[in-house]
């Protein structure tokens, strides 16, 4: 007889993990637009859909993807969309409307180089706009950027997970590069997240129970300030229960890097490099961008020389970490832009430059 619990392990692309993942997930539903570096989500849904029974719909638009998963997110249904950064751009007052209106879904962003429309290679340009709300209002997604194709499968059912839980909309934010990589990864186990219909779901009035009005309009400034208090409070308790993070080679370390999905990943080779030096460097990398690990960061600064933030982009989460680390220690940053991605020895000796050269001359 056939062992049925065996893992499943596959070569995959993480567009494809990820879109896998997702229907292993329970998806009932994805609406979306093609974009590259993330067409290969649409697609594989695409394919999938006729054989394994969930709904896939390509708008005619980014905006009217968004309205679409508004919708049926309202009615209760687990649904998600993928784009790319100006794609995303265009969904953001869906985006904005969701969050207030309290429903669960998921967003995907394989980022690519900008601003503007940019290049198709990859960048993490697009963290502003995830973490800090890139819509109108004060609101929050719960943001998660993996480093590697099997956790762009893995995240999805944390995302979901938390989503639903919190009626909040998660994001999943990688870039091109791992969403066109493939590598060898173990698929979740279909159907091991339980779906429950929602009681914020418009499945109409019954004796039983009176109808749900879904809106993110309210007229009265005193209604919406209690709404905004309401959220705020929400965002607080996220912040408290669903901080994820990775630390590499922390036990000692004096110097730290701070990078975020495949920054991170390029960063622990670099941590190797310097340590071959006798360099006492470590790597916090930060798996939920909000909720921000900062206490962490805190706490190491306390005993750190210094920190480095490494990303793809002209530095933006690095103004966390300098709020984080409330100038206890100096925070440098190391960037490429525009779709460029930086080695581990540029990054080496990025470190070396900012922390043991200009001793030497001091």
């Amino acid at each position: 007889m056939e062992n049925t619990n065996k893992k499943e392990v596959r070569l995959m692309k993480g567009n494809e993990a990820l879109a896998e993942a997702a229907i292993r997930a329970g998806l009932h539903a994805y609406f979306g637009y093609p974009i590259t570096p993330q067409s290969e989500i649409l697609e594989y849904f695409e394919e999938q859909a006729p054989k394994r029974g969930f709904t896939v719909l390509q708008a005619e638009s980014e905006v009217a993807s968004i309205n679409m998963i508004y919708g049926a997110a309202g009615a209760g249904a687990r649904v998600m969309t993928s784009s790319s950064s100006p794609g995303v751009s265009l969904m953001q007052e869906g985006i904005s409307y969701i969050a207030t209106a309290e429903l669960p879904c998921l967003i995907v962003n394989i980022t690519r180089g900008g601003p503007g429309l940019g290049t198709i290679q990859p960048s993490q340009g697009d963290y502003f706009q995830s973490v800090k709300g890139g819509g109108h209002g004060d609101y929050k997604l719960f943001v998660l950027a993996p480093s590697s194709v099997q956790e762009m499968a893995d995240f999805v059912f944390d995302a979901f997970r938390v989503s639903e839980k919190y009626r909040i909309p998660a994001l999943i934010l990688a870039d091109g590069a791992l969403g066109q990589m493939m590598e060898k990864l173990t698929l979740p186990e279909e159907g091991s997240l339980p779906h429950v219909t929602p009681e914020w779901g418009t499945t109409g009035k019954t004796k039983d129970r009176e109808r749900n009005i879904i809106t993110s309009l309210h007229i009265q400034p005193e209604k919406m300030e209690a709404i905004n208090h309401h959220l705020q409070a929400k965002y607080k308790a996220i912040e408290e229960a669903e901080v994820r993070y990775e630390e590499y080679f922390m036990e000692d370390a004096e110097i730290v890097f701070v990078a975020f999905g495949l920054s991170a990943r390029i960063c622990q080779k670099a941590v190797d490099i310097v340590r071959e030096k006798g360099i006492k460097a470590g790597l916090i990398r930060p798996i939920t961008l909000f909720p921000f690990p900062k206490q962490i960061i805190s706490e190491t600064a306390n005993r750190a020389v210094g920190f480095m933030v490494v990303e793809m982009n002209a530095g933006q989460m690095v103004e966390d970490v300098q709020l984080a680390v409330n100038g206890k220690c100096p925070v440098y940053f190391k960037g490429r832009m525009g779709g460029m991605i930086p080695t581990p020895e540029e990054i080496a000796v990025a470190l070396e430059e900012k922390f043991i050269h200009h001793e030497e001359k001091v």
